[in-house]
Parts: structure tokens; C-alpha cells; sequence
């Protein structure tokens, strides 16, 4: 039984607007990319899968395949009433804003910094101006680097969250569908048509609330602020001394 394909890659829709819209209004600037959290390996060779993922083994040749008793489970519905998936999506969201509220702050910080740069022009030397210069993107490249790191950090927490949340759902899948003599389970998305008694999901979704309530997250202890980890803005290069006038 394989779920993966189920559950949502990044469970957030909506925390994934807010960067796409950040990027349509700066375009000129980085705005940290939504990767898709890559889908779980398979099991190397002589490794057994992680629990609740075991492949069944297809029937052995001359043996008489069973006669299928289906049963449908709504995956969407057992997500939204799920205690564990709503912290995941709770606690990513909020990664994702502040992720978001720092870029916006450090951008106001770099157009601010190439305003001071243009209107000092006049009064630097061409080499202060390519040091100046120099500075101020470098400060942007390593802003950058950090915002990326950041977003990955989010998108791998998010990622084995999930991880938990499937391993435990199709455990429970199986259990239910085991004390009600059920070998062969369909997602509702796929199902025209059914009798509300084949229907698992309310029974799926209350046995999963039992068996798990909360994941582990990995903390954020990692992602600091790129506007704390960015170096200072370099000030203006100070004037020479005027000599004393010759006598």
C-alpha cells in the first residue's frame, strides 16, 4: 500500500503563495524557491521498508488470486481532521511567514543602501565607488545563500513530518481494513460511486487521532535571519584631511 502519492508534497497551498507573490513584485531580488520536498528513496537492496510501507508479495504461480473486498478511504477528509497533519501545516505555515516577513525587511535594507550608493556617486573616487559597490553585493549574495538554506531547512521539516504521518496512516489503513475482511482499499478520489458501508474513512480517521496525535519537527535552530547573519552595510569611505594652506 503506498500513500505517498496522496499526501500533498508540501501540505501548504496556501504558505506556497506567499514567496510566488513576493517574486512577481521583485523581480530584481531572490525570493527563496518552493522546492518540492523529493519523495522517499526506495529501500536499498536487503533493507527492509519502513514500517507500515511493506509491499505485498503478488501471488505465487498455480496459486488462485482472492476475490477482492473493497473498501474506499477519503484521504483529503482523514488529512483535515488528522491532530498530527494540521500541526505539521500549522507550524510550516509559520516558518514560512516570518521566512517571508525577513526577505521583505532585507530587501527594503538593499534598495535603500543602492539609493545611499547612487546619490554618493558624486562625492566618491571611482575606486571607493567599485569598493562600495563590491560590499553591497556581496552582502546580497550571502543574504541570499542564507534565505535559500532557510527554505530548505523548512522544506525538509515539512518533509519528515510527512514521513511520520504516512508511515502511521497506512498502518492504521491496514488495521482497519484487517478487522473488517478487506484486502483491497481505493482512494475516494477514484471511486464513482459507492455504498456508505464501504466507506472507511471516519473509522480511519478516529483510529489515526488515537495512534497519533503530534510528530517531531525538527527545530528551526538553524535559520537565523539573513538580515542578522548579513554583514553590517559599509559606511562611506571618509574624506582625506584638507591640508594646511601654504604660507
Amino acid at each position: 500500500m503506498r500513500l505517498r502519492h496522496l499526501l500533498p508534497a508540501l501540505l501548504l497551498a496556501g504558505a506556497a503563495a506567499g514567496p510566488a507573490a513576493l517574486a512577481q513584485q521583485n523581480q530584481d531580488w531572490f525570493v527563496p524557491g518552493q522546492q518540492r520536498p523529493q519523495g522517499q528513496q526506495q529501500p536499498a537492496q536487503g533493507q527492509r521498508p519502513p514500517q507500515g510501507q511493506a509491499q505485498q508479495r503478488p501471488p505465487q504461480a498455480g496459486q488462485r488470486t482472492p476475490a477482492p473486498v473493497v473498501a474506499i478511504v477519503d484521504i483529503p477528509e482523514v488529512q483535515r481532521l488528522s491532530a498530527a497533519f494540521n500541526q505539521v501545516r500549522e507550524e510550516i505555515e509559520r516558518r514560512r511567514g516570518r521566512l517571508n516577513e525577513d526577505l521583505q525587511r532585507e530587501q527594503a535594507r538593499w534598495r535603500e543602501e543602492q539609493q545611499a550608493l547612487a546619490a554618493a556617486r558624486a562625492t566618491l573616487n571611482p575606486e571607493q565607488l567599485r569598493t562600495r559597490e563590491r560590499e553591497l553585493q556581496d552582502r546580497i549574495t550571502d543574504a541570499q545563500r542564507i534565505f535559500r538554506d532557510r527554505s530548505r531547512g523548512i522544506d525538509a521539516a515539512a518533509q519528515q513530518g510527512l514521513q511520520q504521518i504516512e508511515q502511521a496512516l497506512a498502518a492504521v489503513i491496514r488495521q482497519v481494513s484487517s478487522s473488517r475482511g478487506v484486502n483491497l482499499v481505493l482512494p475516494r478520489a477514484l471511486v464513482i460511486f459507492n455504498e456508505p458501508a464501504f466507506d472507511l474513512t471516519d473509522e480511519v480517521s478516529a483510529q489515526m487521532n488515537r495512534v497519533l496525535r503530534s510528530v517531531t519537527i525538527p527545530p528551526e535552530g538553524a535559520e537565523a535571519p539573513a538580515a542578522a547573519a548579513a554583514p553590517a552595510p559599509a559606511q562611506p569611505a571618509a574624506a582625506a584631511p584638507a591640508q594646511p594652506p601654504r604660507r
